[in-house]
């Protein structure tokens, strides 16, 4: 598959950190003195920090790639010091992508002969407790407080929600059921790991207004993505980021829930031509509310 990412050419990098508080994500950080992309997992491509950087140092490049691998992405960063890779580790920390830090923990603890600093180092400065690091227990124990790092817009910052759901009627206070954020399409990562393997619901802005037991009735056990195919803008990103989903985080089913009015279908047309790009096969069903909050069609398709 095809992926638009930023680049950085460190010889035209003067480090003004320009480019810092425009990259939404938080991808980017300067790092003795020059700009790195310190989390190619949660560059969107969108080059929002093209345009603030004075010297031309940043560009796009679509590029055939692999879905995204942690191995490899560390293995290449290692070479440019402790300070670099502690800011990737960090930022998946704080992304909440535990999966992939441990894996880059275990790259280092494996290979800490070839290093030029001590991955010891590196846990110390996240906050991990070393002795209590496992390279082979699938997990890491974090003791330090749940920090943003970065410069990134905080309202973007990933995040698993866990809820303490009784199977139980529920009078006035209705729990709410959302698992992760962020969960508007410019800014969700089609790679972060709450996506993987799940049924996936993509819905209209609106639907959750005019539906009143949307919770509980349809996002239940769902991971989101919402869009509005009339007011939002640059939605061919939506079209990568669905074929994302399906090629990469290989997502189980689709369901596309639209309002009843016309404008709405385009939601569901993106999801047919993210799917026409691909030679996976994805289940999809098609949920069309009225504005009363009745279902109006309900079909796969």
């Amino acid at each position: 598959m095809e992926r638009e990412i930023i680049k950085i050419d460190e010889s035209l990098c003067d480090g003004c950190g320009l480019c810092v508080p425009n990259c939404h994500e938080g991808a980017i950080q300067v790092i003795d003195g020059k700009a790195r992309l310190v989390s190619e997992l949660l560059c969107d491509g969108l080059g929002a920090c093209i345009g603030h950087c004075p010297q031309g140092a940043i560009t796009i490049e679509k590029r055939e790639a692999e879905p995204y691998n942690e191995i490899s992405v560390i293995s290449e960063m290692k070479d440019k010091g402790l300070k670099t890779v502690v800011a990737h580790f960090r930022h998946l920390k704080d992304h909440g992508e535990s999966e992939y830090l441990h894996e880059g923990i275990d790259y280092l603890q494996k290979h800490r002969e070839g290093l030029s600093f001590n991955p010891d180092d590196v846990l110390r400065e996240l906050g991990l407790n070393v002795a209590g690091v496992s390279t082979s227990a699938g997990h890491v124990h974090n003791h330090s407080q749940h920090m943003h790092h970065g410069g990134g817009c905080p309202g973007s910052k990933e995040k698993v929600i866990k809820h303490n759901v009784e199977n139980e009627k529920y009078e006035g206070h209705q729990p709410s059921e959302l698992r992760h954020w962020p969960v508007q399409m410019h800014l969700i990562n089609p790679n972060a790991s709450y996506f993987r393997g799940a049924d996936l619901l993509l819905a209209a802005d609106c639907v959750a207004f005019s539906k009143g037991d949307f919770h509980s009735r349809h996002l239940r056990g769902k991971a989101l993505a919402i869009a509005c195919p009339k007011l939002d803008r640059n939605t061919e990103i939506y079209v990568e980021k669905i074929k994302t989903l399906v090629e990469s985080a290989r997502v189980n089913t689709i369901t596309v829930m639209m309002m009843e009015v016309p404008c709405c279908g385009g939601l569901l047309q993106m999801v047919k031509e993210a799917l026409s790009k691909t030679t996976v096969k994805v289940p999809v069903k098609k949920i069309i509310v009225s504005i009363e909050g009745t279902i109006l069609q309900e079909e796969w398709i």
